[in-house]
């Protein structure tokens, strides 16, 4: 009897594509705040799925993936209205990880990447904001990719943080990753110019690593390294990655808020502890203290966009450490959500394109190691991901 993983909150659903193309004979889900033609998403809370009505159309992103052949067969659970990198979700569940049913899965795209890892579908679509969908592709030893902020349309799709949010997407492999990418991108591949010269190091990523994490992803690391003319190690963050990870978390508590608030305050939704604690944070924030963080924020990107250029590539741990165990909670969880944000952070502050790679396990649990590229290089980064690493990890 085959596993229910528990990804869906929709397994019924089933839209053929509209026409052909090079996505024809791929299956996908999309995480449940997608607008999907005559379905109404749940944004991971039964209250928002009450108070709101079935969409009209497709979501720009969804339609582009039916235009060229590719099949829509499901929506998948997320964390209430995104605000988690857990996927543990107090109303529908949690997805079932399936590399370890002991652990977590990651958030906020939880189902998304449960769906691709369990093998239901060939990709899914999440979204990314502070690591939703690179964190449970890392946990769920699969491919993710969070693309240059504002390079996939994010019309029909419910909001977190506009200033951070971006569509991504989840596979198993990474031709199929590419493919999905340049037909959401809308740009043909281009085999031409794909080395990267200079490789970085993120000195100061690494040290946010657990000992068995670094053990486990210097060996891949060092070969990556093989692959440029010139190496450096560089701290990235010369304020430290917890300053940038501060001002990233504010920047987005505000525009959560904007975007939410008044509906929470109107409707009262039941959330789950955590969720419940995030928001009545975020509702403390004020737009006049977001000055100072506006201001990081620019000169992180000026900064990390002349470090990568058209010709760097930055190499960081995905995440700390492998998956935690579910149903955690107190200090070291808390601890372990600080260090995963000050690492997802980055590409989020900066705006840059990041894939996650599973490059190896440590005790039969999965751990990714990320390659960040710089501004609008994504079909060039995954195109190098798919050319020289794909044969190393599989």
């Amino acid at each position: 009897m085959k596993m229910d993983y528990h990804a869906f909150v929709n397994k019924d659903l089933n839209v053929k594509p509209t026409s052909s193309g090079r996505l024809d004979g791929l299956t996908f889900a999309v995480k449940d705040i997608f607008d999907i033609k005559n379905h109404t998403c749940t944004a991971g809370n039964p209250d928002w799925l009450r108070t709101h009505d079935p969409a009209e159309e497709y979501a720009p992103a969804v339609a582009r993936l039916l235009n060229k052949g590719a099949k829509l067969v499901g929506t998948t659970i997320t964390d209430e209205l995104m605000y988690s990198l857990n996927g543990e979700n107090y109303h529908y569940g949690t997805p079932v990880n399936p590399k370890d049913s002991k652990r977590i899965p990651g958030g906020s795209s939880s189902g998304s990447a449960v769906a691709v890892s369990a093998e239901i579908v060939d990709f899914a679509l999440g979204t990314d904001t502070g690591g939703s969908v690179r964190i449970p592709a890392a946990y769920c030893g699969i491919y993710g990719y969070r693309p240059t902020h504002g390079l996939i349309p994010l019309e029909g799709v419910v909001p977190l943080a506009q200033s951070f949010d971006t569509v991504g997407v989840l596979s198993r492999e990474t031709n199929v990753l590419l493919k999905v990418a340049s037909t959401l991108i809308e740009k043909e591949l281009n085999e031409t110019g794909l080395k990267f010269k200079r490789i970085i190091i993120g000195e100061d990523t690494f040290s946010l690593a657990d000992k068995e994490s670094n053990e486990a992803l210097s060996p891949f690391v060092s070969w990556i390294e093989s692959f440029g003319n010139q190496i450096f190690h560089y701290k990235i963050a010369k304020e430290g990655l917890l300053t940038w990870s501060t001002a990233f978390r504010t920047l987005q508590g505000i525009e959560i808020w904007k975007n939410h608030g008044e509906w929470i305050k109107k409707v009262k939704p039941t959330f789950g502890p955590d969720i419940n604690d995030r928001f009545q944070w975020a509702s403390t924030l004020k737009e006049l203290d977001s000055k100072p963080y506006k201001e990081l924020r620019g000169d992180i990107q000026k900064r990390m966009t002349e470090l990568l250029a058209d010709d760097g590539l930055l190499v960081i741990p995905t995440v700390p450490g492998v998956a935690p165990l579910c149903q955690q909670s107190g200090d070291a969880i808390e601890k372990r959500r600080s260090q995963t944000m000050q690492l997802s952070g980055i590409a989020g502050m900066a705006g840059l394109p990041q894939i996650t790679i599973p490059v190896t396990e440590i005790n039969g649990v999965p751990i990714g190691l990320s390659i960040i590229a710089g501004p609008h290089e994504d079909l060039r980064l995954l195109q190098w991901v798919n050319k020289h690493l794909k044969q190393r990890i599989n």
